[in-house]
């Protein structure tokens, strides 16, 4: 299987349980992989065929910007599904970061894999 990425997409949303963040967008930064098999796509040069990586980053900041979970659980969860069953991509992996989440500059955040990668 072939992988697709987008890497370093950054996006502000409401994400957290403490009152303050309810009211402050904080930046969130993902690293995405995507299975998906390119050789229609690499035969025929016609991006019907292909995972359209713009339309796939937008669709993910469009949703990201609109969201207010509490937990990063619940976003990169989400993410994940939403990846998965709108662009019909058999395995994903994803790393949130939320820098800056418990003390200036430092990285924090979770990486999660769902899907079958040989699919």
């Amino acid at each position: 299987m072939d992988i697709i990425f987008l890497g370093g997409l950054e996006i502000d949303t409401l994400i957290g349980i403490y009152d303050w963040e309810r009211q402050q967008r904080q930046t969130v930064i993902l690293d995405i992989e995507m299975a998906f098999d390119i050789q229609k796509a690499a035969a025929t040069d016609d991006i019907q065929y292909a995972l359209d990586y713009k339309t796939v980053s937008d669709r993910i900041i469009s949703f990201v910007k609109a969201s207010e979970c509490l937990l990063v659980e619940r976003l990169i969860s989400e993410i994940a599904e939403l990846i998965r069953n709108e662009f019909k991509v058999p395995w994903v992996k994803i790393t949130l970061n939320k820098k800056g989440a418990i003390g200036s500059g430092i990285d924090v955040g979770i990486t999660i894999e769902r899907g079958d990668k040989t699919a």
